[in-house]
Parts: structure tokens; sequence; C-alpha cells
């Protein structure tokens, strides 16, 4: 195939994330992606900008890890999990469970994508309710404006009126919604922006099962940054109305926000906590649900005996092993000084954009710099001219924002993916 008819058949046939057939966005085909470069088949070089939707960390094609999945690939591509075990899974377990999850958080269930994780982890909540004789006890409390996945349940605590799903709402499960925290990361803490939620649970409370959020960073549902004693206070609520507290760390874990978690911004720790994106690297897919072994044994000690879920590639060999791979790359580096120092980067080169009355607010924490318009962006004009920077940036709705590759940027790289992007939007808004 010429790349035109590549593109052609692309249009023809793929269907693309988040993307009209009718009126397809326009797409480039990648040739290859070594360190933070994507490289496109007409040779156009790219300064990726967005990790992969947050889960490329160590650059593409490191060798480290290709090293990991090509030597598994000759002992055990895949099996079945029900009645096998393999050491991938377990040598990944132990780690995780030793230098990356709070303490008492050691039950670990895999599957195969974030969306799926947070289904696991409300089903663990809803059995968990169950086994306990709290038949009643089988929706859930969140704040508006998150963001947990694309698949059913998960698609319930986005907030369907708000967020992305809001089509699907009437349809979707019922869940109950506190507004947004109004205490951002670093404000003074205000007791008060807890009480919305704290009503809310008061109201439910018979039918509630747990509370879910994203801990300090919501994602896609508005890349906004809360402060760390709102989810002091979840607990404290959690503790009081006998309900199970949800972290869901899939976009925050592995050391994007400055710490291993979100989590360990705060004193305390969740029920459930769930993992994903960036534990493989970028390099394949999976995630992990994890639990305390009194819950895990409380919801096999039910009437189901077991609990029930089982992905058909669950714990896949290959993905584990290079998981792992990419943990120990991580922690044997200086992760936390280069996130340091690209958050101070990211905040002094996007600050000035504050300046442009288009612009409502910039934000940056970790290796995340946000720039949020008082209106939707328009994708179709600022993509090209982001490629005519060199560099690779996709904001949504009102969001133009950097995830760098943090362990693999360079200061000059993320120069240039700061200068580009800033350039652009002067060119475009006021």
């Amino acid at each position: 195939m010429t790349t035109e008819e590549l593109l052609k058949w692309d249009r023809t046939h793929l269907w693309h994330p988040y993307t009209s057939t009718v009126h397809p966005q326009q797409t480039y085909p990648v040739a290859s992606a070594k360190g933070c470069v994507i490289t496109l088949e007409d040779g156009r070089e790219l300064i990726d900008g967005m990790s992969s939707w947050w889960c490329a960390i160590h650059g593409y094609s490191h060798p480290t890890l290709t090293r990991a999945i090509k030597d598994q690939t000759e002992q055990l591509a895949h099996i079945m999990f029900g009645g096998f075990t393999h050491r991938p899974a377990v040598e990944l377990g132990q780690l995780l469970v030793d230098q990356i999850l709070p303490e008492g958080i050691d039950r670990l269930f895999y599957s195969d994508s974030g969306s799926v994780s947070v289904e696991v982890a409300l089903k663990m909540a809803i059995q968990y309710q169950l086994a306990r004789g709290r038949a009643g006890h089988t929706h859930f409390a969140t704040i508006s404006r998150g963001y947990h996945g694309d698949t059913w349940h998960a698609m319930s605590v986005c907030d369907p009126i708000t967020s992305m799903h809001s089509l699907f709402y009437g349809t979707l499960p019922v869940q109950y919604f506190a507004p947004q925290p109004a205490c951002a990361f670093g404000d003074e803490w205000d007791p008060e922006d807890l009480r919305p939620m704290q009503e809310l649970v008061e109201r439910h409370q018979d039918h509630l099962a747990g509370i879910i959020v994203e801990p300090i960073v919501q994602g896609a549902g508005g890349m906004y940054f809360y402060h760390p004693k709102y989810l002091e206070g979840l607990r404290a609520l959690c503790d009081e109305y006998d309900l199970l507290l949800i972290f869901d760390e899939i976009a925050t874990g592995f050391g994007r926000t400055g710490e291993l978690l979100a989590t360990y911004f705060t004193s305390i720790k969740p029920d459930i906590l769930t993992i994903g994106k960036a534990m493989t690297g970028g390099y394949m897919t999976l995630a992990c649900t994890a639990t305390t072994q009194e819950i895990a044994d409380t919801i096999c000690s039910g009437e189901a005996g077991c609990f029930m879920h089982g992905p058909t590639f669950m714990a896949n060999p290959m993905a584990c092993a290079v998981s792992k791979a990419s943990i120990e790359l991580l922690l044997s580096q200086d992760w936390r000084g280069k996130v340091s120092n690209i958050e101070n980067q990211l905040q002094e080169g996007l600050s000035p954009l504050q300046e442009l009355s288009d612009v409502r607010e910039v934000r940056c924490l970790g290796a995340i710099g946000v720039v949020e318009m008082r209106e939707p962006v328009d994708m179709e004009q600022l993509i090209p001219r982001f490629l005519e920077e060199g560099i690779w940036v996709r904001p949504f709705g009102r969001l133009v924002y950097l995830e760098p590759q943090f362990m693999a940027i360079t200061d000059e790289q993320l120069d240039s993916l700061i200068g580009g992007l800033s350039r652009v939007l002067r060119a475009c808004y006021r």
C-alpha cells in the first residue's frame, strides 16, 4: 500500500476513538517511534506530548522493555489464568505489593484494561456488601466531572450529565454525584468543601456500597487538581457509614503526579485501588485491582463462594513481564527529581498563557501541564498547527494539555513542546 492507499482504507473501514465516520478526523500514519520522537510515514518527526494517553513513560522502543517482551515470548506468550499461574504474574505482584501499593493493599486481581479494572472494583464492592447481608447497598457516590472509563458500569460513575457519556444518561446504573471539590490542590483547605458529599452520603446511605474517585487529579473529565484533605474526609465518611473507599489510580499511578501514587499525597489509604496505563510503560495493555485480604475473604465467603469475574487475557505473561521491567526501570532512577524538574519547566513555560483572555486557567502538577480554555477548542484547526511546530498534542473539550514521557524527555524536547504549544495558542486565540 502507498500511504495514500493506507489512509483511504483507514477512512473507509477503521473506526478511531471518539471520532465520526460521517465527518472523520484526519489521521497521521506513524512509521516508527523511538524515545520521545514519533516519525510519520512522510518523514516528519514529532515530539510526543501525550505519552500515548498517559501510558508511555520511558520513551518508545526502550531496549530494556523490548528485551523483556522478547524474552517472555520465547518462554510463554499467553496461558489462561484459570487453574494456572506463572512467574511473571507472581513476580510483578511481589513488586507491586512490596514497593508500589499502600501497606495492607495486597490482594491483586489482574485485568486487561483500566476500564475493566474499574468494573472489577465496583463488582468487588457490591459483592462485599452482599456477602455481609447488605443487599440494598449496590450504588456508588462520586464527584462530578470524574472519568473512570468507557465500559458500562465505569461510565455510570463518570457523571453522565456533564461528561462525555451524557448521551447514555437514563440508561446507565443510577449513581450519586456530589459537586467537584472547590478547594484546589495547593489552596488552603476549607472543611466545608466536604459538606455536599457528607449530605449526599447521609441521604443515600441505605443504598451505597462505596465511594469512588480519582485521587487528586481528575483526568479526562477536566484535568482538575483538588485538595488532598478532601480524600481524608472521604476516608472518614466511609468509616462512619460502613462504605468502601475506591481510588482509581489508572492515570495517576507510577510517578506522574510527583508521587508513586496520588494516594501518597494523603495520610490514608483506600479499601480498593486500581492501577493501569503506565504500569507496562506503554508496551501492552494491563491493569490491576488491588484490595485487602479481609475484603477478598469476605467476598469469597458469600453466596457465590468466589469473586465473579475472569477476563480471558487476565495476567498475560508478556504484559506482566514488561510491566515488571518498566516498574524496576522507574524505581532504579531518580524519577521524583525528573518529575519535579518537569513540573517547574511546565509551570514556567505555560503560566504566561494565562494572560490570554481566551484562557480560563493554567495549572500544573507533576508531569501534567494544562491550559484550560473558556470555550471548546477546534481540534481540526489546532492539530495541523501543532504538527507544523513538530509536536504531537491532542486537545479535547476546552483542554490543551501536555503529558510528556517524564522518564525520557529532555529539557530541550520539553522546551520545544511548550514553545510550540504556546505559539499555536497565541496565534489562534486572544
